[in-house]
């Protein structure tokens, strides 16, 4: 089926062109959603008792943010396998590592659901602010962490 709007164009202005500074552009608003994520966390850790907000819960934001290093730590040529295929297990270690890296990454994300359900609509709390902070920070870290990886070009020098 072919595209109703395949003929319809857009002119985007001069100063909107970000195609030279795709790079700049993704990883300033990967920074912000990651800082965006953390700084909810910590206003939260700042309002509210451990008694409302456990500090265990912090464990969460950890290993989102382990994820978004280990995620990033490989390049899209290395999963490929276009610049790397030498060492140990090359393209093959590329993958597993990012594959772990994304799983935890989906692994916050859950435990954040499940504990802002468990712990805070469930028992009919009167504050759930801590709970849907806490959902909040995983998936702002793991959406800058996606934008991070997948919104640069990588541009080898031969």
């Amino acid at each position: 089926m072919s595209g109703c709007l395949d003929n319809f164009q857009i002119n985007t202005p001069e100063w909107l062109d970000l195609s030279e500074k795709r790079n700049a552009v993704s990883s300033i608003v990967a920074g912000v959603l990651f800082f965006t994520g953390w700084w909810i966390i910590i206003d939260i850790n700042s309002y509210f008792s451990s008694e409302d907000f456990n500090n265990a819960y912090h464990l969460c934001g950890i290993f989102a943010t382990i994820s978004l290093f280990m995620i990033n730590a490989v390049s899209n040529g290395q999963v490929r396998g276009e610049t790397y295929n030498t060492g140990f297990l090359g393209q093959r270690a590329a993958r597993v590592w990012l594959f772990i890296g994304f799983v935890l990454g989906f692994t916050p994300i859950i435990a954040a659901t499940w504990i802002l359900f468990a712990a805070y609509v469930i028992p009919n709390k009167r504050v759930i602010y801590p709970g849907i902070g806490l959902f909040l920070q995983n998936v702002l870290i793991f959406a800058g962490s996606l934008i991070f990886k997948f919104g640069r070009t990588e541009d080898y020098l031969n």
